[in-house]
């Protein structure tokens, strides 16, 4: 083979090895493809806080897996497993006299049983929902939405608005009473053992 062809050849591996990293680089690919499945709502939350920068949402989220990815709940002994399905419970059918203060103390209920399945302190409530975020994407919302009804800005919320904002809640807080120590990302395990004998559906309150 001539010089001249040898040269060519170069050239062109050259441009395709660019023309690749270019289409597969930041903000594009499989990257942020997989960090909008694992996130799902919670991705396009974060990109509309960074007015569509998908590098910088990408970023964010990448930083919490990073922080928090490796993080596998604490053994949640049945007694009190137990506790918790009863005072939510309690909680349900204090809704129907006092929604605000249900919804109120659902959240902080919620975040107990976070702490205590060792997602950080429930009163450092950013970087808790970042660990939760990173591991249950899906149902954070509904904690969220408990906090700002709990909050001054929410106290005009109205009682179909607390009620979704418990039932969203209600989501999260049934994954983190069924999740087992090794379970990873989204996945709970459900309905084994004793398990099953938990009600976790709302009961007469309409939640």
């Amino acid at each position: 083979m001539s010089t001249v062809l040898i040269v060519v050849a170069l050239i062109v591996a050259f441009v395709i090895i660019v023309a690749v990293v270019l289409y597969t680089g930041p903000g594009r690919g499989s990257g942020h493809s997989a960090l909008k499945r694992r996130f799902g709502p919670e991705y396009d939350r974060v990109l509309a806080l960074h007015d569509g920068d998908s590098k910088a949402a990408g970023h964010e989220l990448k930083a919490r897996v990073e922080r928090h990815g490796r993080l596998r709940p604490e053994p949640l002994p049945d007694a009190k497993r137990e506790q918790y399905v009863a005072r939510w419970a309690a909680l349900q059918e204090r809704f129907v006299d006092s929604p605000q203060e249900a919804v109120a103390q659902a959240g902080q209920l919620v975040a107990r049983l976070a702490q205590e399945r060792g997602y950080s302190e429930g009163t450092r409530y950013d970087d808790q929902f970042d660990a939760l975020s990173v591991h249950h994407a899906h149902q954070i919302d509904g904690y969220r939405r408990v906090h700002h009804a709990a909050s001054e800005k929410g106290r005009g919320a109205s009682t179909e608005e607390l009620r979704e904002a418990m039932v969203g809640a209600h989501q999260l807080f049934e994954r983190l009473i069924l999740a087992h120590p090794g379970d990873g990302g989204d996945r709970t395990t459900r309905g084994t053992g004793r398990n099953r004998n938990f009600s976790l559906r709302p009961k007469g309150s309409g939640v």
